[in-house]
């Protein structure tokens, strides 16, 4: 049972999404110090979608230094961006950041061939990028709003993932963020979470399409973790007690999911996919 809310981080609350790490207090953990790599990717090369912050910045960090080379599609979070490129250039690996707005498919197609041409080729992919809008009430999301967040959500996924699939060959991975919201739902956050809802659907189906290609399709379902997205769509009132209602009582940080996108893009997993990974702060998923 979850219990009562009780403070958790300084309250603060940012204007746009989704958002900027550097003015975060305290900024997100993304890079763990006592990870311990183990070449798991040597030589790979791997296309992260909201690479520059959160989650994505934290598994983009992590590749490199298992070994791999990264390319990161990002919004306009210039500063993020430029610092986890010169992080993952410090360990000796490859990091090109390139800005765009992937909501639309010509644009999620350019991006995807840059990003294939400058790391000459592509053996993994995560859809990492997303948005959400906190509303009281269906009757508060307006048209406008449903089809920005599918638009953000899902129908980006749906375009890198159509980019991408002709350029990759047996071995590759496709790993999908979904969210906790997809199997439990947010009273508040309805657009938000039937996004995810179809992410998961969308992992499990592209998984037995590429089957017979030997590419893996996988997704990972996230609790609460202390990332931008948090502070630029929630009150300043609900940051502050962010995660305290989890069974752990606090939100994750980024860098305590990476391991686990390292586990599904690597062949540790060669068994594994069409499967939703949960890492939640305790919450049991039935």
């Amino acid at each position: 049972m979850q219990g009562t809310k009780s403070p958790t981080f300084p309250e603060q609350h940012q204007n746009r999404q989704p958002g900027s790490e550097a003015m975060m207090n305290p900024q997100p953990q993304y890079d763990n110090p006592n990870y311990k790599a183990a070449g798991k990717m040597n030589g790979m090369r791997a296309i992260v979608t909201g690479g520059d912050s959160g989650i994505g910045r934290a598994v983009a960090l992590c590749y490199a230094k298992e070994g791999a080379d990264v390319a990161i599609l990002y919004l306009n979070e210039n500063r993020d961006a430029r610092q986890i490129v010169g992080d993952i250039e410090a360990l000796g690996r490859r990091c090109h950041a390139i800005p765009v707005d992937l909501k639309g498919e010509e644009q999620a197609s350019r991006a995807v061939a840059e990003a294939v041409q400058k790391l000459g080729g592509v053996d993994v992919l995560v859809n990492n990028a997303g948005v959400q809008y906190v509303q009281n009430s269906i009757m508060d999301i307006t048209r406008e709003q449903l089809m920005h967040t599918f638009e953000s959500n899902f129908f980006s996924y749906f375009y890198v993932t159509k980019a991408v699939v002709p350029k990759l060959k047996g071995g590759a991975s496709i790993i999908n963020t979904a969210s906790i919201t997809a199997f439990e739902g947010d009273e508040k956050l309805i657009d938000y979470s039937a996004t995810k809802g179809a992410i998961v659907a969308f992992t499990r189906s592209m998984a037995l399409s590429l089957m017979q290609q030997n590419i893996r399709v996988n997704a990972v379902a996230p609790g609460p973790v202390w990332t931008p997205l948090i502070v630029s769509s929630f009150s300043s009132e609900d940051v502050g007690t962010f995660g305290s209602a989890s069974p752990m009582k606090r939100a994750a940080q980024p860098c305590e999911l990476a391991p686990v996108y390292v586990y599904l893009a690597c062949g540790d997993s060669s068994n594994v996919s069409g499967q939703v990974f949960h890492v939640n702060s305790g919450t049991v998923i039935n």
